[in-house]
């Protein structure tokens, strides 16, 4: 009887050891990683080794930070640099890690009725947006991208008003589609549009001025905030997607043959 205890008592030790045991993860990340179809290559890669499910709440930068900062998530993975680093100075976020980046992209009609294709410089581009002669569909969110596009506008000296300028308060999927629709401009990270090129009929106008930058990190969650979140899971997690496994799936994810994040964990 007391073999049979024991023999029970070990399997069941063995179980709660086994990866199947491991806590799921939650993360808030950005729509950009969502939409772009990067998280259905990458997370599966992850949840087979760790035995565990990431879910994920995809949301504009701005509302993923504010997640973190409430403790609703374990994890970040997010696209503005500033509201990071104030997110861990502020007390909520550590070890933040480089993981990839892609850029920003001034999309808008095959005609081009602004003529942005004959710029070089995105805010020379904003100036002249900002005369009001084209509509311009903005996140309005809160976001990574809509952060961007803010402090565009505003090193461009213009104050986004009138019937041109619409205020969307949507993921990116939703205002490409917006854009399209109404054959107008929008600012949109390069993945994004990749998966949503062919649904809108938009062309890249403008790309490759070093402003256009787009830079991804991972932060977890401060353990000492927030005792009860899974710290281990978040770091096991960041731990991958940094590693040579995970950042070789980053660049080995393609849409129509075009890599659209690339790694910069090991620079």
């Amino acid at each position: 009887m007391l073999h049979r205890l024991f023999f029970a008592s070990a399997l069941f030790a063995l179980a709660a050891m086994s990866p199947a045991s491991a806590r799921d993860i939650k993360m808030a990340t950005t729509t950009s990683t969502d939409n772009s179809g990067l998280l259905k290559v990458l997370l599966p890669k992850y949840e087979a080794k760790c035995g565990c499910k990431v879910q994920v709440i995809s949301v504009g930068t701005g509302k993923a930070l504010e997640l973190g900062k409430n403790g609703d998530v374990d994890v970040v993975l997010v696209h503005a640099r500033a509201a990071e680093d104030k997110f861990v100075a502020e007390g909520h976020g550590v070890n933040r890690k480089d993981v990839m980046y892609n850029d920003f992209i001034l999309v808008g009609p095959q005609s081009d009725p602004a003529g942005m294709r004959k710029q070089k410089s995105i805010i020379e581009a904003f100036k002249q947006l900002g005369e009001g002669k084209s509509r311009f569909i903005s996140r309005g969110d809160n976001s990574g991208t809509d952060q961007m596009e803010k402090s565009y506008w505003k090193q461009a000296g213009v104050a986004p008003k009138g019937g041109w300028f619409i205020s969307a308060g949507l993921g990116m999927g939703e205002v490409l589609t917006m854009a399209g629709e109404m054959q107008g401009y929008t600012l949109s990270d390069r993945a994004t549009y990749g998966a949503y090129r062919a649904k809108t009929g938009l062309d890249i106008v403008l790309a490759g001025d070093p402003k256009m930058f787009n830079p991804y990190g991972i932060i977890a969650v401060n353990p000492k905030k927030y005792p009860a979140l899974n710290y281990a899971g978040a770091m096991d997690f960041a731990s991958w997607i940094t590693s040579p496994e995970g950042q070789k799936a980053i660049a080995e994810f393609k849409v129509n043959g075009e890599q659209l994040f690339f790694p910069t964990a090991a620079k």
